[in-house]
């Protein structure tokens, strides 16, 4: 299965989590969850695939996605998250940035 269409299934049967971080600018740029999940469903491609250097990461070189969209409104959004394995075994897109951005940035 194509990343983005197993993202796009993940964020449709409610299978997101927010880092502290991305919900801090979630809340700087006046976003809400319904504006994530319409950007990531309106999206057609991933924009990059970056490998996470963060202590903080459960594995190392762990994927991120970094998605660039519109939601339903017309506001550019940028998101970057990771598809991760939760203990009761089900895969979940963690993002660890959601915000508003002017493209070409």
């Amino acid at each position: 299965m194509d990343v983005l269409q197993r993202i796009k299934r993940l964020t449709l049967r409610g299978r997101l989590g927010f880092s502290l971080k991305s919900r801090e600018e979630m809340h700087s740029c006046g976003l809400y969850i319904d504006d994530i999940v319409e950007c990531i469903i309106t999206a057609q491609t991933i924009a990059k695939t970056l490998r996470s250097r963060s202590s903080l990461r459960r594995y190392s070189g762990e994927k991120l996605y970094v998605i660039k969209s519109f939601n339903f409104n017309g506001t550019a959004i940028y998101t970057k998250g990771a598809i991760v394995r939760e203990p009761d075994g089900e895969d979940r897109y963690y993002l660890v940035s959601s915000k508003t951005v002017a493209f070409g940035e």
